[in-house]
């Protein structure tokens, strides 16, 4: 099962170089529209890289681009790739390793596990010590696996239980302008 067997790292663009040497076969890149493509990934040896250019928005907003369903499905399209080869090591990053890359692993994590999303997504706690993944990608992951709110269920479920470990987080989340994203 995909959830379970396959190695997810996620990182932000700073930590790239540190995974260079580990054993990376597919790195999926969602970066902002103005962000050059980060050179380090020439650095690492025989990977399917996908690079999708959006902004870290979760709603349309001027002078940004915001997810649409389209980059879903190419972040879709790269999971079956990994997921296709055995032994896969997907080393998923953003910017900074916190919103677009948490929530790609979980969708990817989801993809092939029905049913598992809560899981799936709680596995983001063990994986990265700080993260507030997507919304809008999520709501899209959602639609495109047709499972009828299970994957919003999952990012709440990990909201929550994020939000009980490290309590400052809620003000951190309204500072940024994603309060209504606290779950109640």
């Amino acid at each position: 099962m995909p959830l379970l067997n396959d190695k997810v790292t996620i990182c932000g663009i700073p930590e790239l170089p540190q995974h260079v040497a580990s054993d990376v076969s597919h790195i999926l890149s969602i970066i902002d529209t103005h962000e050059p493509r980060p050179p380090v990934i020439d650095d690492f040896f025989e990977i399917d890289h996908e690079l999708i250019r959006f902004d870290d928005v979760v709603a349309p907003y001027p002078g940004y681009e915001a997810c649409t369903i389209g980059h879903i499905e190419q972040v879709l399209a790269f999971g079956e790739r990994a997921h296709a080869k055995p032994g896969s090591h997907m080393l998923i990053h953003c910017h900074a390793g916190i919103s677009r890359s948490q929530a790609a692993a979980a969708i990817l994590m989801c993809q092939h596990a029905p049913g598992q999303e809560e899981a799936a997504f709680l596995r983001l706690l063990d994986l990265r010590k700080h993260g507030w993944p997507n919304t809008r990608m999520v709501e899209f992951a959602d639609a495109l696996l047709k499972r009828d709110g299970a994957l919003m269920r999952g990012l709440l479920v990990y909201r929550r239980a994020l939000i009980d470990a490290k309590p400052h987080l809620k003000e951190v989340i309204r500072n940024i302008g994603r309060g209504h994203e606290i779950p109640a």
